[in-house]
């Protein structure tokens, strides 16, 4: 403690002292206005506190409907094109196995027209009554009996060589018949093939379509369950909004991986044509080169798929006309084409100076300089990596879409999530603020307990003895007998 500070320099624990006991009494002299700074001080920090959290929560709210609002309509908006994409679906199938129907049922009116005939010449012929077997063997019998040379025993011998004839003409124009009718039925099996395989694709058609119906059915209460706004929709939409956000995340790691990799294969060869001393600000001008040249294939990719109206990131180039359209789809595969081709020379370029640098370090070293035997196996790997990765880099705009879409959703339930934590902090801080001023009160007069005891023992004798000179000189109001 300083000596200026001291009563007596060279007393300091009398001055110490002393300077606490002017110290407390100071305090309780400034009790009162102590205490209404402390609870002012309080009050404030709970009031703002409390302000603060329900500004909080007022923006959590207004985050949270229109996270909502921004859900239900992108959901509204995917479902609208899903119905679309159906209904074309529908009628692309209705045109291609229904559209030619009525010559179907030509083709159909005309086979069942050929069968019909065929089915009429292949009419089952019967065979010789019973009755004409039994008129042989009763004429054979008439014969036996009868002597050989008798009129009517030729006579009956002639009938019924006769009869006998007649049926053996009837039983082999039977036959014949017979063998006709199984050629014509030989012949109506692939009619009858070819009608069942037309009907079967009729059946494989209209099953098509009732099971798109099914689906269009599906996706149309599924349309007014998002319109009405309900709850089960919007949890359905938020899962769906969090799974395609966490698989979309991870194919742009992967696809973040193949770029880096694909940067490897070019920053070399472009450090030998660009220099590899320049720099451009913290990196080198290469690395600079190597980085745009695959930005620019993955720009051309996202151009691609939006000219073939895969993905919608640009509703610019889906309002083009188809032709139009279609030009911009060749210019931007041709871009992409000759890009591939030259990160395939880079990687090609890149094997020859990683193998010119290990010639250049063993004759430095004095060693021979050796080649490997298969040398060209890794460098066509290099080139085939060089040319396809630019095509796989194209695909990264399916994700990329589908991440940005569910980004939002995913990025305004995260925000509304954190602002009412913030709003329970703040909340739970002013709620602190309050109870450390109360202890603040209380820790104070615990200092300067001493005064504070000694005023509540002097205003308890004084109460005391108004009390006692109250009951004193209190005039006797008791009635005197007259």
């Amino acid at each position: 403690m300083p000596s200026w500070l001291m009563v007596w320099p060279d007393r300091p624990g009398l001055s110490l002292l002393l300077e606490v006991v002017f110290l407390i009494f100071v305090m309780y002299g400034a009790r009162g206005p102590a205490h209404r700074m402390i609870q002012g001080i309080a009050k404030a920090l709970t009031q703002g506190c409390k302000l603060t959290a329900e500004a909080i929560r007022g923006v959590q709210v207004r985050l949270t409907e229109r996270t909502r609002e921004v859900l239900l309509s992108e959901g509204l908006q995917e479902t609208e094109r899903q119905i679309d994409e159906e209904f074309r679906r529908i009628a692309a199938s209705v045109d291609r196995d229904l559209g030619a129907y009525p010559a179907l049922h030509r083709q159909l009116s005309d086979q069942v027209h050929r069968i019909d005939e065929d089915y009429r010449r292949a009419t089952d012929t019967p065979p010789l009554p019973e009755a004409w077997t039994e008129t042989i063997q009763a004429a054979g019998a008439l014969a036996e009996r009868a002597s050989a040379q008798a009129p009517a025993a030729r006579a009956v011998e002639a009938l019924r060589v006769a009869i006998q004839d007649a049926h053996d003409d009837a039983m082999d124009t039977y036959l014949e018949t017979s063998r006709e009718r199984h050629a014509l039925l030989a012949k109506l099996v692939p009619t009858w093939r070819s009608m069942a395989e037309t009907l079967q694709r009729v059946e494989t058609a209209v099953s098509g379509i009732f099971e798109r119906s099914r689906h269009l059915d599906r996706l149309m209460d599924s349309y007014r369950e998002i319109a009405v706004k309900s709850d089960a929709a919007e949890r359905a939409l938020t899962s769906s909004s969090v799974t395609q956000f966490g698989i979309s995340g991870i194919v742009l790691f992967i696809a973040l991986l193949g770029g880096f990799i694909n940067f490897q294969l070019i920053a070399l060869p472009m450090s030998e044509m660009v220099g590899a001393t320049s720099r451009l600000g913290s990196m080198q001008t290469s690395d600079v080169a190597a980085l745009v040249i695959i930005l620019v294939e993955i720009t051309m990719g996202l151009f691609l798929m939006e000219s073939l109206r895969i993905t919608r990131l640009f509703p610019v180039i889906g309002r083009l006309d188809r032709t139009t359209r279609i030009r911009m789809a060749w210019a931007t595969f041709s871009i992409l084409l000759i890009l591939a081709g030259i990160e395939s020379s880079l990687a090609y370029m890149r094997d020859m100076l990683a193998a010119d640098r290990i010639a250049l370090t063993q004759t430095l070293s004095g060693g021979a300089v050796q080649r490997p035997e298969f040398m060209w196996i890794p460098s066509v790997g290099q080139m085939v990596m060089g040319f396809i990765l630019p095509f796989a880099l194209t695909f990264v705009a399916i994700p990329f879409e589908s991440f940005i879409h569910s980004g939002r959703i995913v990025a305004g339930q995260v925000g509304a999530g954190i602002l009412r934590m913030v709003a329970f902090a703040v909340q739970l801080a002013g709620f602190a603020a309050d109870h450390v001023g109360k202890g603040l009160k209380n820790l104070y007069d615990i200092v300067i307990f001493l005064p504070l005891k000694v005023e509540d023992v002097i205003l308890a004798s004084r109460s005391t003895a108004k009390v006692t000179t109250g009951s004193v000189a209190k005039p006797d109001r008791t009635p005197t007998a007259a």
